[in-house]
C-alpha cells in the first residue's frame, strides 16, 4: 500500500508540471515579461536549491551512511558530465542544437522527478524544500526550454507543445516511475541516494542556475537569491525549533 509521502509526491510533481507550463505559455503569450523576469526565477530557486542540500539534506544522508559524500560528488559529476556532453553535442547545426538542448533539459527534468520521490522518502521536511526550489526553477526551465527550440527555427507553436512534453510532463513520469523502486530501499541506501540528489542540486544550483542569472544580472537579482536562501533557512529552523 502506498505511503502517505506519494501524495506529497504526486502533487509537488503535478505543481512542477504545471509551473513549467505556465513558464511556456508566459514566454508564449508574453515574451518580453518573461525574458525580464527569469533571472529572478533563477537566482530564488539557486537559494532554495544551495541552502537545501548543505544544512539538511547532506547531513541526513550522512546520518544514514559515511558514504554519502561520495555519492553527492557523484551526482555533481553526472550532472557536469551531462552538461558537457550536451554542450559538445550542441555545436552542430541549429536545427540539431534546439533539438538536442531540449533533450538534456527533458533528461534533468526526469531527474528532478526523481528527486521528489527521494527527497520525500527521507522527510516531508526535505521534500518541500527541495521541491520549492525545484517548483520555482520549473518556471524558468520551460522559458529556456522553449526559447531554446524557438533558436532551433522549431515554430512558435510547436515549440510550446514540445517544450511542455519534454521539460513539463518528464517530471511527473520521473517521480512516479521511481517510487516504486525508492520505497523499497533500506537506510543506507536511502543515504546514498539523498547524497546523489545533494549533488544533483548543488550542481542545479551552484554551476546552472547562478552562472546563467549572473550572464543576465538584474538590479535586485541577489535580493531574489538572498530571498531563496532566508525561505530555506526559515523553513529548516521553525520546523527545528
Amino acid at each position: 500500500m502506498p505511503g502517505p509521502e506519494l501524495y506529497w509526491i504526486a502533487a509537488f510533481a503535478i505543481v512542477a508540471a504545471v509551473v513549467n507550463g505556465a513558464g511556456i505559455f508566459a514566454v508564449f503569450a508574453h515574451r518580453e515579461w518573461a525574458e525580464r523576469s527569469i533571472t529572478y526565477f533563477m537566482c530564488f530557486a539557486a537559494g532554495v536549491l544551495l541552502t537545501t542540500p548543505l544544512v539538511l539534506a547532506l547531513p541526513n544522508a550522512l546520518g544514514r551512511t559515511p558514504n554519502a559524500g561520495l555519492s553527492a560528488l557523484g551526482g555533481f559529476l553526472f550532472m557536469y558530465g551531462s552538461n558537457q556532453l550536451i554542450k559538445y553535442r550542441t555545436h552542430e547545426e541549429t536545427l540539431a542544437f534546439g533539438v538536442t538542448a531540449a533533450e538534456g533539459i527533458g533528461i534533468h527534468s526526469l531527474v528532478d522527478g526523481v528527486v521528489y520521490t527521494v527527497t520525500f522518502s527521507i522527510s516531508v521536511l526535505t521534500g518541500i524544500l527541495a521541491g520549492t526550489g525545484l517548483v520555482v526553477h520549473e518556471f524558468a526551465e520551460g522559458v529556456i526550454t522553449y526559447l531554446v527550440l524557438l533558436k532551433g527555427d522549431v515554430a512558435e507553436r510547436t515549440a510550446a507543445v514540445s517544450a511542455f512534453f519534454v521539460a513539463a510532463l518528464t517530471t511527473p513520469i520521473g517521480a512516479f516511475v521511481a517510487y516504486p523502486l525508492v520505497s523499497r530501499l533500506g537506510g543506507q541506501d536511502l543515504g546514498l541516494l539523498l547524497g546523489f540528489v545533494a549533488g544533483v542540486l548543488l550542481y542545479v544550483s551552484a554551476a546552472h542556475l547562478l552562472p546563467e542569472a549572473r550572464e543576465h544580472e538584474s538590479e535586485h537579482s541577489m535580493l531574489a537569491f538572498g530571498a531563496g536562501i532566508l525561505l530555506a533557512l526559515f523553513i529548516v529552523f521553525a520546523r527545528t525549533a
